[in-house]
């Protein structure tokens, strides 16, 4: 008999050339060991951040998106956010955080939260909500992301994940696996995952009981998005969803209707403790479309024309007052007037000739051609009452423009003032559409229209019915019943 054995002596051999290699991997493994801490809402985490280095980053997390995204500026429906938000996060896994609820003045459709405690709504989002329940379900789900530490968790997977790829390439010499080992992780921790989305989702339903709403609205939300998600599918080949999370649940997702129940036998009653009155009446008005801010300092005083669809900036203590051809704007002090009226082009000619032939200005000083914003135009001072004036065209109008110093002769400060005006008249771009003439939601009772009558009566967007739908939670094919509350568009 022939009996092959392994060589002791080899394999001992094997395991005396890496030492350096095992202690590394050792040391991982005791890294592992020592990192891991309780959660909040029960179990063990694997994490390798303090609660007070959560909430130093979720701070200055907060401090960048507060400077970047502008803050919808509602007062009254800020704080009846905020006061949801802290009511459910008074009966949360983590009470003793200082949780901050705000509002972001964006139509896009999400919400999203920072570690530590910061949280915020966007305005788009809010259009599709129709209780008070099922907006505290959306903060409820966020306030279960920073109480199950899901930031935190995430980031550590991320670390340990790193740690690993650098063992793996040391141990071995071969980088490609630390790549794969990267690219895995990634690909892993794109988004929450589901797991931590439904864990989210039970949390929320659970502080939804325990402050008094209705844990179901959980479902209800979801049903919303998810009809939103089917629209925009259909209408938009950019669909996206609410941050994965309604993406990752079916409508009729079994471990969700369980979670979800779990709250809900929690529940003394199934009927919530809001009044919808009060939500309505701090929904009203709600904006839609594009934010009503623009980004820098001229957008404090801008003026929008909306027929002949122009603006034009001016300083912040300007007045102004117009008919639907001309507009008188002031300085506070009435030392400026500023006058933009407009004429018909009747023949095709420069504007310098315009101005002398047409407006009989001849020998005007300071002169100099103007464009700016795809327009063309001239300006200069009329000597006869010392007047800047400037005529710009634009399509098959002339807007003429004079700007005039009440007292004395106009100074070179002042004319500076004027022709910094001037040369901010332009067209209003596409996506000023909606400050140039926004519209929002009002709640009314129903008279008995149809979806389809109450588009054409308004119909702000080319699937106007079908948002009417959506708003009111009648999508696909739902009609409004004859005096009960829906929201229509102004």
């Amino acid at each position: 008999m022939i009996v092959i054995m392994k060589n002791p002596f080899k394999k001992n051999k094997l395991c005396l050339r890496n030492p350096l290699k095992i202690s590394i991997l050792s040391i991982f493994s005791l890294f592992l060991l020592t990192s891991c801490a309780s959660n909040p809402t029960g179990g063990i985490d694997f994490v390798t951040m303090s609660e007070s280095r959560e909430v130093e980053l979720g701070t200055e997390l907060n401090q960048q998106i507060l400077q970047e995204s502008p803050v919808y500026q509602d007062q009254q429906l800020q704080e009846y956010v905020n006061e949801i938000g802290q009511k459910l996060a008074a009966v949360s896994h983590r009470p003793d955080i200082d949780y901050t609820f705000t509002i972001i003045d964006s139509p896009d459709i999400n919400a999203f939260a920072l570690p530590g405690g910061f949280i915020f709504i966007n305005r788009g989002l809010m259009l599709y909500l129709n209780t008070e329940d099922q907006l505290a379900a959306v903060l409820g789900h966020e306030i279960g992301h920073v109480t199950a530490r899901h930031s935190v968790r995430q980031q550590a997977a991320s670390q340990t994940n790193n740690v690993l790829a650098g063992v793996l390439v040391f141990a071995t010499g071969v980088s490609s696996l630390g790549e794969t080992s990267s690219l895995l992780g990634g690909a892993l921790l794109s988004g929450y995952g589901r797991d931590m989305e439904l864990e989210s989702d039970g949390l929320g339903a659970e502080y939804l009981a325990n402050a008094g709403y209705d844990p179901l609205a959980m479902v209800d939300v979801i049903g919303v998005l998810k009809n939103h998600e089917d629209f925009t599918k259909r209408t938009s080949s950019n669909a996206v969803s609410y941050h994965g999370v309604f993406a990752t649940h079916p409508r009729n997702d079994t471990r969700l209707q369980e979670v979800v129940e779990q709250a809900n036998e929690l529940a003394e009653e199934n009927e919530s403790n809001a009044d919808p009155q009060i939500f309505r009446e701090r929904m009203d008005g709600l904006t839609l479309g594009q934010s009503t801010q623009l980004a820098g300092s001229d957008a404090r005083n801008r003026y929008y024309q909306n027929l002949l669809n122009y603006t034009v900036v001016f300083p912040d203590d300007w007045s102004w007052n117009d008919t639907t051809t001309t507009l008188n704007a002031s300085s506070a002090n009435d030392g400026l007037v500023f006058n933009v009226a407009v004429q018909r082009l009747q023949e095709s000619k420069e504007p310098r000739l315009f101005m002398q032939e047409d407006l009989g200005l001849s020998g005007l000083q300071k002169t100099e051609n103007l464009n700016q914003f795809g327009l063309q135009g001239h300006t200069g001072i009329n000597p006869a009452d010392n007047s800047r004036m400037a005529v710009i065209y634009y399509g098959p109008r002339a807007f003429i423009v004079t700007g005039l110093q009440t007292s004395g002769d106009l100074s070179d400060e002042n004319d500076a003032i004027l022709l910094e005006a001037i040369r901010s008249f332009r067209p209003i771009a596409a996506n000023e559409r909606n400050i140039a003439d926004p519209i929002s939601i009002e709640y009314v009772r129903s008279d008995g229209k149809t979806y389809d009558q109450l588009a054409a009566d308004n119909p702000f967007d080319a699937n106007t019915e079908d948002l009417l739908r959506l708003y009111n939670g009648d999508y696909p094919r739902g009609e409004p019943v004859a005096g009960e509350w829906i929201k229509i568009v102004r």
